[in-house]
């Protein structure tokens, strides 16, 4: 799914593709780790700077921490406080390894701080999503149209995204998320469009649950969605990078879990936790849906990059032999 996005934003290829695929945790992480060990030891790096929370994230910052190249993590100390998720484990022990840690919010650097990492190593930035949002939604407006290809109007639709396995991998989960999705659907009357991520598609089709009224098409590029997230009446999604990404649209947002590592949201109000029972999440987006008050963005300027490489400099300065450049 990412040659898309390196299509859409015209970035250069990647230099290396290790070409995990699927599998169980400990295959693609471990996979991963050889892979960019091999790397690292044929292409040394002076830093390797990693972002998120995936298994890549763990694995790449794990073998550049054993071969001693100093790692930046960006978006660092984001915690949903349940280790049930592989992405909280891998947010822990990657902050844990990092010589740098790009904290995206005060709270982010509250909770370094609250596990014991060291104040010195923790940088303020706001969230590269800010950046990546302000600087191609204009772009997406003049590259695509494609509320007119799906014929939508500004307002008058929802938007879905579920991808994550404890939901689209658990059967009575994902019976509650299509379930409230066909009472969304009844109740508003408006479309709810769907573009659905692979492995979900194949967990419906294995679970036999039925998406009758829901408006499913295939995975979009960056700019269609940003431009479906702007323009939607409300957005129902378990992605995190969605949460914040409706946040700064100013688009109101039910959560399909039971916490997330984006509180932030919540403080502000653009954003609600409705697990995936169906009453709830029906509960949820009538709460959304009510009048209430613009809230303000929590995550940046959308200079999060710049700072992130000033700051970079600043520490090569401090410490040539250490630190990044």
């Amino acid at each position: 799914m990412d040659r898309v996005f390196f299509d859409e934003l015209e970035l250069p290829g990647a230099q290396y593709n290790l070409d995990i695929g699927s599998g169980s945790q400990a295959e693609q992480t471990g996979k991963i780790l050889l892979g960019v060990e091999r790397v690292l030891e044929k292409d040394p790096a002076n830093i390797v700077l990693v972002q998120g929370d995936t298994n890549t994230v763990m694995a790449g910052a794990l073998a550049a921490a054993k071969l001693h190249i100093p790692v930046g993590h960006v978006e660092a100390g984001l915690r949903s406080f349940d280790r049930s998720m592989p992405e909280e484990i891998n947010r822990v022990v990657t902050d844990h390894i990092s010589d740098f840690l790009f904290a995206p919010t005060n709270a982010a650097r509250e909770y370094l701080l609250a596990e014991g990492i060291p104040d010195e190593t923790i940088h303020m930035t706001g969230n590269t999503i800010v950046d990546a949002v302000f600087q191609n939604l204009e772009i997406a407006q003049r590259k695509a149209d494609t509320l007119s290809g799906f014929g939508l109007n500004k307002g008058d639709y929802f938007l879905v995204t579920a991808h994550r396995a404890e939901n689209v991998d658990d059967k009575f989960r994902l019976e509650g998320i299509f379930r409230a999705l066909r009472m969304v659907r009844r109740e508003y009357n408006l479309p709810v469009i769907f573009p659905i991520h692979p492995r979900t598609q194949k967990m419906l089709s294995t679970f036999g649950i039925s998406y009758d009224g829901i408006q499913i098409i295939p995975p979009v590029g960056f700019f269609e969605f940003l431009q479906l997230e702007a323009n939607a009446r409300l957005v129902l999604t378990d992605s995190g990078g969605v949460q914040e990404e409706t946040c700064i649209l100013g688009v109101p947002c039910v959560t399909l879990r039971e916490n997330t590592e984006r509180p932030e949201t919540l403080l502000v109000g653009s954003n609600i936790l409705a697990g995936t029972d169906a009453d709830r999440i029906k509960k949820a987006v009538q709460e959304m849906l009510q009048p209430r008050a613009k809230w303000s963005n929590p995550f940046g300027d959308g200079t999060a990059g710049k700072r992130i490489v000033e700051i970079s400099t600043i520490l090569k300065s401090d410490d040539g032999n250490k630190r990044c450049p």
